[in-house]
């Protein structure tokens, strides 16, 4: 399914520069949402930049995998946190990926629904490069806290043999607020959330045509976030439910947004494209109608709720 970016009104008034935002960011065109054939590798579909979410629910979702995805340019992947639990593997592999195809990993912080299936990625590589099944490097991208429980992670789990491919092969590279990278060939700059729970980094990726792919993590999108946000194609933001129900799954005790608080967001920002995930999984089987309904109340850009094992493409 195509979705044309279609706007039937500017931004409402926010930081007063969102109409210019909108102007900018227009150049994106349009943006595909699609599911790959069954056993197609992701890296013959074309050379545009996608982004494959293999989970897109909370931590307690069960009817659908804990929120990650992976971010691909012309073969070369990135892995966007991991998920609670070895499913991680199963999921790249219903989506064409390879586990070894993830040479590059960004954790945003150190929660259990996103760094259990990384504990599986770090076993993986490291026990294969110790049978010589495993060629080249690796290379994850965190900050401390999360870099220092992967190395203590390490030391607990792996085998003498496997941990020497730490910091040798597999290199657990520490980032800091605001720090740049490049990153599959692209520009990535790490930025702090100011979580209230756990240090969490998001990111915005700057591709090389210019547009930019902003990561708020999953708690709110907070002020110190507009440097790096600010112009964004494309913003990856949580929803945890809609504001409609609340009052049932109670997403203000737990710091997290609803529909209409991203879609809020991403009018006021002049984002042009929002997805939303990181949701609760009691309506995952209407959850695209009903996210989609609520969110267009609030929001006139490409508002796009994908549902697991979907592609994105730019």
């Amino acid at each position: 399914v195509v979705f044309p970016l279609v706007y039937h009104k500017p931004p409402r008034k926010g930081r007063g520069d969102g109409q210019k935002l909108l102007k900018r960011a227009e150049k994106s065109a349009m943006i595909a949402l699609k599911i790959p054939p069954a056993g197609e590798k992701a890296y013959e579909r074309n050379g545009a930049m996608k982004i494959t979410f293999l989970g897109t629910g909370n931590a307690q979702a069960t009817a659908c995998y804990n929120t990650c995805f992976v971010m691909e340019e012309g073969g070369k992947c990135l892995l966007v946190d991991g998920g609670g639990g070895n499913l991680l593997l199963r999921r790249l592999q219903d989506t064409g990926y390879k586990w070894q195809d993830m040479r590059d990993i960004i954790v945003t912080h150190k929660h259990i629904d996103h760094l259990l299936g990384i504990i599986w990625m770090q076993r993986m590589i490291c026990q294969n490069m110790a049978r010589g099944k495993y060629d080249g490097e690796a290379r994850l991208y965190a900050h401390e806290e999360v870099i220092r429980i992967l190395h203590q992670m390490a030391e607990m789990l792996l085998t003498e043999k496997e941990r020497k491919f730490i910091d040798e092969r597999f290199f657990l590279i520490e980032v800091k607020d605001g720090e740049t990278r490049e990153i599959i060939g692209q520009t990535v700059q790490f930025f702090d959330i100011h979580s209230t729970k756990a240090k969490q980094f998001g990111f915005a990726m700057t591709l090389k045509d210019g547009r930019k792919i902003a990561c708020c993590g999953d708690e709110p999108y907070c002020e110190a976030e507009y440097e790096y946000v600010k112009g964004s194609t494309l913003m990856l933001h949580e929803a945890f439910c809609l504001y409609s129900q609340r009052d049932i799954f109670e997403p203000y005790k737990k710091n997290h947004s609803t529909v209409k608080d991203a879609c809020e967001l991403a009018e006021q920002l002049g984002v042009p494209n929002l997805v939303l995930y990181h949701t609760e999984d009691k309506s995952i089987e209407k959850r695209k109608a009903l996210y989609t309904e609520e969110g267009r109340q609030y929001y006139h850009g490409n508002l796009i709720v994908p549902d697991d094992l979907e592609t994105l493409e730019l």
